[in-house]
């Protein structure tokens, strides 16, 4: 009878200790409580629609390279893998903050120009940026380093240029786009438009992880925008090794809707980075869902045209790779 007792006591402290494991949750499949809102059939749909929506910046010039304004949604056609995409909003740039980074090139090679580089960066900061728009720096070495972290504050990221002096290192480019480009991703904010700004030979000796093909994916990944500014003399015809490093810069400006300058002077470099900040200003936003059957990981080319106006130059990216998810 002890041994009985004895057990029916230890079976209830084993309850006791297990109760927390069973409790019940009173909020689960319970009506909502007075002055709750009754979740909203659909709000799970809405977000993920939100989440598809594809946003395309595009650059639209005349035959002279000035912006065109005034064009209106019916003017745009955008085909994905060949297939018309119905274009649903056309945004204003000043809607969609701008995440900025800026990438020197502090190896030697670009010693002399390198004052003029940075000043006229500077000026561009202050013509481009607006209250809601971040930059970066990061210099461009033996290995990449980042400088001055995101930040909306125009004047640190001036002052973290200012910090930056050439040396006699190697260049690892491509290293140092891939990793801009993925921090551009990991901490840019829904919406934003992604613009890395090399300014760079991109003459590439040093890189460990990443090459040409890496770099693109990268920045596609990212739905980047990439443009460059060499600052070596484009008035002097380019040997193999630099004409190898501009043809690589100009394949990642092209593939994503941005463009790669070779200014004969050093005194241009400040008119290259106006006409760069007058684009950004100038951008169309074309936003649109998706009516693409394959799977998330695959990439997506991108066609967008001006059917109307064909004397018109259109400049977008040419495809992405779709959120997963």
């Amino acid at each position: 009878m002890k041994r009985i007792i004895v057990l029916l006591i230890s079976c209830l402290a084993i309850l006791a200790a297990l109760r927390p494991t069973f409790a019940f949750d009173a909020s689960v499949g319970a009506p909502p409580r007075r002055g709750e809102a009754p979740a909203q059939q659909g709000q799970d749909e809405a977000i993920r629609l939100s989440s598809d929506l594809v946003v395309v910046p595009v650059s639209v010039t005349d035959a002279s390279g000035q912006p065109v304004s005034g064009l209106k949604i019916e003017d745009f056609q955008l085909e994905e893998d060949d297939q018309r995409q119905r274009i649903i909003s056309l945004g204003d740039p000043g809607m969609h903050a701008l995440e900025l980074a800026l990438l020197f090139d502090v190896s030697g090679s670009l010693r002399d120009r390198f004052p003029f580089a940075q000043q006229a960066a500077l000026r561009f900061l202050e013509a481009v940026l607006g209250p809601k728009d971040t930059v970066a720096v990061y210099a461009i070495g033996r290995a990449p380093r980042i400088v001055r972290p995101r930040t909306l504050d125009r004047q640190a990221a001036g002052a973290g240029i200012l910090t930056l002096e050439p040396t006699k290192e190697p260049t690892a480019f491509y290293d140092a786009v891939q990793w801009a480009a993925r921090d551009l991703a990991g901490g840019a904010t829904s919406g934003g438009r992604r613009v890395l700004i090399a300014i760079s030979d991109g003459q590439d000796n040093s890189s460990m992880r990443a090459g040409l093909s890496d770099s693109l994916r990268s920045l596609q990944q990212a739905d980047c925008i990439f443009y460059s500014i060499n600052p070596s003399d484009g008035s002097s015809p380019l040997n193999k090794v630099a004409l190898q490093g501009q043809q690589g810069m100009e394949t990642l400006a092209s593939q994503t809707g941005g463009t790669a300058f070779l200014p004969d002077r050093a005194a241009d470099l400040a008119k290259v980075f106006q006409k760069v900040a007058v684009e950004l200003r100038s951008q169309y936003l074309l936003g649109y869902y998706s009516n693409h059957t394959l799977q998330a990981s695959s990439f997506r080319r991108i066609r967008v045209s001006v059917p109307r106006q064909p004397g018109l130059l259109v400049r977008s990216r040419q495809g992405y790779y779709p959120a997963k998810s």
